[in-house]
């Protein structure tokens, strides 16, 4: 799946499934939790876009997780989205200070939600809302689902397409052949782990780069230009 990936904290299960709905609908990968330890578990693990949190959850609280990711390095820019039913203007500036990116207050339509975060996304991420990405003298146009290399067409099967487009929104980021797997390939449960080397071999075949998509060893694979001479 290639969608951009969502973590959703929230411990109201009617909420949370109203929330999933309309977020798959517009073409998130939803992983849920309605609790504040378990969803610092799942950051590190999902590795998500965007993280739609809710103050007042189960275990630590909504602000104290927020506070948390912003502490480490590798969750210190993650875009997250607060829910709350507090509507203080002390709470909200609290909110935001502690590190959110948007707040939200309930009742909210979930349609503003996903528009407020495809904003969040567009404002700290904007590889992710754009419609072209660039990287290494790779050009892929979404709309048109075309890709060059240093201004010359390159011909990508479906598979190769979104292993293409995944690395091109993660450049340089090192993801696991079970990482792939679960991102680019639906249905992959019933996939191999070695279908990934295949696909990454046509890739570089179609890239006539090897070097750009490079092997890191006991790691996985990357995108990353700077290896190239």
């Amino acid at each position: 799946m290639t969608g951009k990936r969502l973590l959703l904290v929230e411990d109201d299960r009617s909420l949370a499934d109203l929330i999933t709905f309309h977020f798959e609908r517009a073409g998130y990968h939803v992983t849920r939790t309605g609790d504040g330890e378990e969803a610092l578990i799942l950051v590190e693990e999902v590795k998500p876009d965007l993280v739609v949190l809710d103050w007042m959850i189960e275990g630590i609280s909504g602000i104290e997780v927020c506070r948390r990711l912003r502490r480490r390095n590798t969750t210190a820019n993650l875009p997250i989205l607060m829910l709350t039913a507090r509507g203080e203007e002390d709470d909200r500036v609290r909110g935001l200070e502690t590190g959110a990116d948007d707040y939200i207050t309930k009742p909210f339509s979930p349609k503003e939600l996903v528009a407020r975060a495809g904003a969040v996304l567009r404002r700290v991420r904007p590889a992710l809302a754009a419609e072209t990405l660039d990287y290494g003298g790779l050009e892929m146009d979404l709309a048109a689902h075309r890709v060059r290399r240093n201004g010359q067409p390159v011909q990508l099967g479906p598979t190769e397409y979104r292993l293409l487009r995944h690395f091109l929104e993660n450049p340089g980021r090192v993801f696991s052949r079970q990482q792939l797997l679960e991102t680019v390939w639906p249905h992959s449960e019933e996939i191999e782990l070695r279908t990934v080397d295949v696909h990454i071999r046509r890739l570089r075949l179609a890239l006539g780069e090897p070097d750009l998509v490079r092997t890191v060893r006991s790691a996985g694979y990357a995108l990353d230009a700077d290896g190239l001479a």
